[in-house]
Order: structure tokens, then sequence, then C-alpha cells
């Protein structure tokens, strides 16, 4: 009974996993899309000043956010929150 919970919750959390990688391609997706839009309609209609750079500079930089915290293990996840909640109760103040 034990084990079917215990594959259940890794399933639930892969599952949860997978959820977050599918939408950082997503948003990897729209933000290739769109970057060719942005500096199209910059250099079309306004070419003296290069503000597209704005757009991309900033939504590469969330891209890159998001990616961190698709990819990467056990940031903030329940084990950690676990191990922090123990080292706070155990210092003494």
């Amino acid at each position: 009974m034990e084990n079917n919970y215990i594959e259940e919750q890794r399933y639930l959390k892969a599952k949860k996993k997978v959820k977050e990688i599918k939408g950082f391609y997503v948003h990897l997706a729209l933000y290739l899309l769109n970057t060719p839009i942005i500096v199209y309609t910059n250099l079309t209609f306004s070419p003296q000043f290069h503000w597209f750079w704005f757009s991309v500079l900033g939504w590469g930089v969330a891209i890159g956010i998001h990616a961190f915290l698709a990819f990467s293990d056990n940031l903030f996840s329940k084990e950690w929150e676990e191990r922090k909640i123990k080292e706070i109760m155990n210092k003494k103040y």
C-alpha cells in the first residue's frame, strides 16, 4: 500500500516537472517567433533608435531565468523546505 503511494507521489512530481519544462519550451518558442517581428517593426518605423534591444535583452533574461527554474532540480523543493524549517527550528536566538 505504501509502495503505491510512493510511486504515485513520484509520478505526480515527474508530471509537474514535465509541465514546467513544457512551459519553458512554449515560452522559448514565443520568444523566437516574436523577436524578428519586434526587430523588423523597430527597423522599419524608427531605424534611428534601436529600441528592440530593450525588449530582446529583457525577454532573454526572463527566458534564462525560466530555463534555470525549469531544468534545475530540487530548487526550493519540498525537501529543501523541510531542511530549511528544521535548520531554522534548531537555531538558537
